[in-house]
């Protein structure tokens, strides 16, 4: 048999190994697409993920945007026959890429949550790199009893719907962040801290105040995942470090008080709350008694 990425598919080829480049072709074509359309309807939350994954924010979106299209690309040439070829080699590169840098970074990542498809849940450990490699497999049963791949031009028209399908979606998805917009930026335990990235909660505190410090020690005990809080004091703010070390709250400090109470103006008494999604305000907070904050929390998904 001639090699198989090389040459046409002999016409004599066993129908076991064509039935195996199929049934191999369907199953990448699934995965595939069902992570790559995910990604293009959902970039907020895969974004969100990818950074949590260490990717610097300034490149998460698009990344996001980029796999969404390859991905979705891969599975879509992977499942027609003629494209069968040029898919599979999109899909090993974008696996072993995966693989390669979840292995540069594995220290740093081990027990992160890499789900990049939906409905399977996975986590960074040697079991990720052994699903991976079985993807991989899947990919190479598809394209080695393939035939030779032929028609670029067809497969870049593909390419290109795809690329507008994601850009509409994403500007879809855009226009429906609602709430009012965070700065892009602030300064957090001297250091700028982006706020439009992932989920955030505001907590505006007086140091002196005792409902605060009983609402910090009650947040203390909850599991934040990875949200993000930000304290802001309102008053005596050389207190800041003492009120967290006292109550236990794990939090980072912002003394720009007069920015956030712009872009989020409240005339209450503190304790006072914003949940943050991707930058927009999901809601207010300014219960601290009963059920509250943990019920608002968790409505907006702030915490598990």
């Amino acid at each position: 048999m001639a090699h198989p990425f090389g040459h046409s598919r002999p016409l004599d080829l066993p129908a076991w190994k064509t039935l195996a480049s199929h049934l191999a072709g369907l199953l990448v074509a699934f995965l595939f697409l069902v992570s790559g359309i995910w990604k293009i309807i959902d970039p907020f939350t895969f974004r969100t993920m990818v950074e949590q994954l260490g990717v610097p924010y300034q490149l998460s979106t698009a990344l996001t945007i980029s796999l969404g299209i390859a991905e979705t690309f891969a599975g879509v040439l992977v499942l027609v026959p003629r494209f069968r070829r040029w898919g599979a080699w999109i899909a090993i590169a974008l696996l072993v890429g995966f693989m390669a840098y979840m292995g540069v970074n594995y220290t740093t990542l081990t027990g992160k949550d890499c789900s990049c498809f939906p409905f399977i849940k996975r986590a960074v450990s040697p079991g990720f790199f052994i699903s991976d490699a079985v993807m991989v497999l899947l990919a190479i049963i598809a394209a080695w009893w393939a035939r030779r791949s032929e028609g670029l031009r067809n497969a870049l028209v593909v390419l290109g719907a795809i690329a507008v399908f994601s850009a509409v979606s994403f500007g879809v998805n855009a226009a429906r962040q609602s709430g009012a917009q965070a700065p892009e930026s602030v300064i957090v335990d001297g250091q700028p801290f982006a706020m439009r990235h992932g989920k955030v909660f505001l907590f505006f505190y007086d140091p002196q105040c005792s409902h605060c410090d009983k609402a910090a020690r009650d947040m203390s005990k909850l599991d934040w995942g990875e949200t993000k809080v930000v304290s802001i004091p309102t008053a005596e703010p050389q207190y800041a470090a003492s009120f967290l070390h006292d109550t236990g709250l794990k939090a980072g400090t912002s003394l720009e008080l007069d920015k956030l109470k712009k872009a989020f103006p409240f005339k209450t008494d503190p304790p006072y709350g914003v949940a943050l999604d991707n930058g927009r305000e999901k809601g207010p907070i300014p219960r601290f008694d009963g059920d509250e904050p943990q019920a608002s929390l968790r409505k907006f998904g702030l915490i598990k």
